[in-house]
């Protein structure tokens, strides 16, 4: 089945970062990520940049990614200020967020969660009315790094109370989801809504893939990833990043879906990120490689065979394979 891959490393990728990434670098980071085969990014975040000053030039940036053929450029706003400017620059979506817990709402949005829906709400027939879709993603879904756990009902009422988002999303934001949760999230919340469904994930605790999975088989179809893996909320806690779009193409494709992102120049494209961000990224499909094809690879850049076992030498097969350990006393 077709699984769509939405990129959010602009925006999710950065704000949590210790550098301000030129805006030049992120227009690149964009056109590259299309390049790859993935059509819907999230862009920027329309937010107060004193509070998110990676974010600052998210007007530059949205005008420096208008002319990319195929891209659809997401928004992120979280007021009607923010959705002002989403406007005025061009945004082809709009993504709002409401987080599930009020100390963690109140942190990241300055409002409990009760008033941010109301305020979703209140926003919701300015997007329509311009034409555009509007998706809702529902942060720390699956858990609170103030809280602890967040009553899935909550969610279920959030998500209700605003069924008129074109898309919802569940959101992992603090990386603390198994993949028995993500089924048990995603099967309620399609009881209470018809709209079509999208994970994000964090890698924290390096699950991030296999929610994926567990969300892809629980009937979710748009999955949220990031470029190399990087990204995180700066205001949670130990907030790590995002799963790595790479390796998701990987899980997904080896898995028997169909994404249209090519895993080599995702590949690719981490490396370069890595290099724009002076450090390596978190993803690993950009330094193991994807799946061998074989022996013939293998001969290919190794002229020289290795030494069969036993000729000449008197490694036994263990002991080839590491060091030999003491086997003590029979």
């Amino acid at each position: 089945m077709t699984v769509e891959i939405v990129e959010v490393g602009p925006r999710d990728g950065l704000q949590n970062h210790p550098a301000v990434v030129a805006t030049a670098d992120k227009v690149s980071l964009v056109e590259r990520a299309v390049a790859a085969g993935t059509s819907r990014v999230e862009v920027t975040s329309f937010v107060n940049p004193a509070r998110v000053p990676q974010l600052a030039d998210a007007d530059a940036v949205m005008d420096g990614v208008r002319s990319v053929p195929g891209l659809t450029r997401i928004g992120l706003v979280m007021n009607s200020r923010g959705l002002d400017r989403a406007l005025a620059a061009g945004a082809d979506e709009i993504n709002f967020v409401v987080v599930a817990s009020d100390t963690f709402s109140v942190r990241n949005q300055g409002m409990p969660f009760s008033s941010s829906v109301a305020l979703v709400r209140s926003l919701l027939p300015r997007v329509h009315d311009a034409g555009l879709r509007a998706s809702l993603t529902v942060g720390a879904t699956f858990g609170c790094p103030f809280e602890g756990s967040v009553p899935l009902d909550r969610v279920l009422g959030i998500v209700s109370d605003l069924d008129g988002v074109d898309e919802v999303s569940l959101a992992d934001t603090i990386g603390v989801a198994v993949p028995s949760d993500v089924d048990k999230a995603f099967t309620r919340v399609r009881s209470v809504t018809g709209a079509p469904l999208r994970c994000h994930f964090h890698n924290t605790r390096n699950l991030g893939s296999a929610n994926v999975l567990a969300a892809v088989d629980a009937g979710v179809r748009a999955v949220d990833a990031s470029m190399g893996g990087i990204g995180g909320c700066p205001f949670a806690p130990a907030a790590t990043g995002n799963v790595a779009t790479e390796d998701v193409v990987y899980a997904l494709e080896r898995s028997g879906h169909v994404t249209g992102v090519d895993p080599e120049v995702a590949a690719a494209n981490a490396i370069w990120l890595g290099t724009v961000l002076g450090e390596p990224v978190p993803g690993l499909l950009s330094r193991s490689g994807g799946f061998p094809s074989g022996f013939s690879a293998f001969a290919a850049s190794h002229p020289e065979p290795p030494p069969a076992l036993g000729s000449g030498r008197e490694d036994t097969p263990c002991q080839t394979a590491g060091p030999s350990y003491p086997q003590g006393e029979s």
